[in-house]
């Protein structure tokens, strides 16, 4: 099989172990308790908004319902 002899142009990425930085990133930022409760009353109200939604869209999804007497109007009654 024909093998190239020049180096690929991104040997470079293979070779990252060797040029890693010993200095650490400094440490996370912990989140205030006003972003933490913020964070909470968010995710609830994402949540009761798909719930309140599965409760108002469920009767309308039911088949068994039988359906509403037919209204005719006045124009077809033919008096």
């Amino acid at each position: 099989m024909f093998r190239r002899r020049e180096p690929v142009p991104f040997a470079f990425i293979a070779e990252a172990d060797k040029f890693r930085s010993n200095v650490t990133p400094p440490p996370r930022e912990r989140p205030s308790a006003s972003q933490v409760v913020g964070r909470t009353l968010v995710g609830l109200v994402v949540v009761a908004g798909l719930a309140g939604s599965l409760l108002v869209g469920m009767p309308a999804l039911s088949p068994d319902q039988a359906p509403a007497q037919h209204q005719q109007s006045e124009a077809s009654d033919g008096r």
